[in-house]
């Protein structure tokens, strides 16, 4: 059976002057002659394509590789907006369409989204969906706390960042415990900090505990380096401009600077920190 919206092993069937059709009869495919791979195929030839529907809404086949699939999160620029919706950039020559009842602020062409690629079993078609919330799973199966994870930011707040976690769930980095700045459509590398009862998930970039402290004296170290080896900052200096110089928090950066002190990597003063050289 067909997946419309992912990739698919087809078997050649038979060529026509236009390009050859995949998949036995009663659920066959189109894959135009443009897209057939150098070296051509044969009828019995297996190859990997991506299946969507045409203008026509029927299956046709491809060997472009679009942006996304369904059930990918992605963050996917407006080629251009109508009454009824918008049309996205995702790599193939037809435009992902995203329904206006699916946006949550309308679509402006030159914009970029993270949207949902999803799949209408009643229409065939594949569409996209703005409304990540909604979209996320809600169980906890794979989740963990304090398990590292692939972080998609959605969404910004004065609270902080909304992210889609490991392209499945959702959940929030606090800008309070977030030292450094992001923006919809970055991608990072986080942790699960704390799965709430009503299923809500607290996120954090940094490890752990005092799992945290090698990323953090690496951080400093490289500061170090591109000041030239001193820095005019130390432990008595104001949590601004830690966050500013080194994007960690002063308590991290206290136990980060005690860590490399105890190393002999640093010297400590009431001037600042001074990489010590061998």
């Amino acid at each position: 059976m067909l997946e419309i919206g992912s990739f698919n092993d087809l078997i050649v069937q038979r060529e026509v002057s236009f390009g050859f059709y995949l998949n036995p009869k009663e659920d066959e495919v189109l894959l135009p002659s443009k897209y057939v791979p150098e070296g051509g195929l044969r009828p019995g030839d297996t190859i990997r394509v991506f299946v969507y529907t045409d203008s026509e809404d029927r299956p046709i086949a491809t060997t472009l590789t679009p942006t996304a699939v369904v059930g990918d999160f992605a963050f996917l620029e407006v080629k251009d907006s109508a009454s009824f919706g918008a049309f996205l950039e995702w790599g193939l020559e037809k435009d992902l369409l995203i329904p206006a009842n699916e946006m949550t602020t309308p679509f402006k062409k030159g914009e970029k989204h993270v949207v949902k690629v999803c799949f209408d079993k009643d229409s065939g078609r594949v569409y996209a969906t703005a409304k990540i919330d909604l979209n996320c799973s809600k169980y906890m199966a794979g989740i963990e706390e304090d398990m590292a994870v692939d972080l998609l930011i959605y969404g910004v707040s004065d609270l902080g960042y909304k992210a889609v976690i490991n392209n499945t769930h959702c959940g929030m980095l606090y800008k309070n415990e977030t030292f450094k700045t992001l923006a919809v459509g970055d991608k990072t590398r986080g942790y699960i900090h704390k799965i709430r009862e009503d299923g809500k998930i607290d996120l954090r970039l940094k490890k752990p505990g005092y799992a945290s402290v090698e990323d953090s004296t690496i951080r400093i170290l490289e500061v170090l380096q591109k000041k030239g080896g001193f820095v005019a900052c130390h432990d008595k200096s104001s949590p601004n401009l830690i966050k500013q110089l080194f994007g960690m928090s002063k308590k991290e950066f206290k136990r980060s600077v005690g860590a490399l002190y105890k190393e002999r990597k640093i010297d400590i003063s009431d001037k600042g920190l001074l990489l010590k050289t061998e």
